[in-house]
């Protein structure tokens, strides 16, 4: 038995149980808007949602309520930004990875504020949004970092006149819809994939737990990722996820935990 280990995590926990409390009573007291093209924007309906805590059943904050005309704004940022010549077309494989590793170093330097807001609005246990969540959210956009200059096509050896190869090549707007049950790492599983291989994302986030995802667009911008490479749009099935679906200039879209 490690009773050093054993030791350092009984201290972190005692950390933790003593922060989250004044972290997770941080009063949101503005309407939180919709991010497109690195920007903050209220829904075209001006609509807003209230999210709850799902501990004592008291409103957090109200959410721009984004919908069909809210998702046509950050397809068209998202395929501008995807266009041949964008910087984002144009940026080195190395440099995404940068960007992502960046993005991962940002959330761990807000880890505890991410976790109490992850339970705030999820209200699982905050030593499991601290100690599991945010350890997952951070393998795994490092782990994805670490691919995007390894992702490539290969030259074939193959006999008579002829010249063989592969070229992997983006897919283009990914939509993106995630759900309630861990907000931050189903984030992370479809944002490190996409942007480590060079595509946009418009993201839909489950209107339950929209608190985190939208906090991480802080950082995505901070990161320096170019404007209209991630899009996130917090609202309902029926009107925002249905417009992602069915949406003509979306390429691919990626829905819930594993696909």
């Amino acid at each position: 038995m490690d009773l050093a280990g054993n030791k350092a995590a009984a201290l972190d926990i005692a950390m933790i149980k003593m922060v989250a409390p004044s972290m997770a009573s941080r009063v949101i007291d503005r309407a939180i808007q919709i991010f497109i093209n690195n920007e903050w924007h209220d829904a075209v309906s001006r609509k807003t949602f209230p999210t709850v805590n799902p501990s004592t059943g008291e409103v957090i904050c109200q959410v721009a309520e984004g919908d069909k005309e809210d998702v046509d704004k950050a397809v068209k940022a998202a395929r501008a930004a995807f266009q041949l010549g964008s910087p984002w077309r144009r940026m080195d494989a190395s440099h995404r990875g940068r960007l992502l590793n960046r993005l991962a170093d940002l959330i761990e330097r807000d880890r505890t504020y991410l976790a109490a807001l992850e339970t705030l609005d999820n209200g699982k246990p905050y030593v499991i949004s601290y100690l599991v969540d945010l350890d997952m959210v951070l393998k795994c956009l490092r782990y994805y970092a670490g691919w995007a200059d390894k992702y490539h096509g290969k030259t074939i050896p193959i006999d008579g006149d002829f010249f063989s190869y592969t070229r992997h090549e983006p897919v283009g707007v990914c939509g993106q819809i995630i759900p309630w049950n861990f907000p931050l790492l189903m984030q992370a599983w479809k944002l490190g994939p996409a942007l480590a291989t060079g595509n946009v994302v418009v993201m839909k986030v489950a209107e339950q737990t929209p608190l985190t995802a939208l906090y991480v667009a802080n950082l995505i911008k901070e990161a320096g990722f170019p404007p209209g490479v991630v899009n996130i749009v917090p609202g309902f099935g029926p009107t925002a996820g249905a417009a992602i679906a069915s949406h003509e200039d979306v390429d691919k879209v990626a829905f819930t935990g594993s696909t």
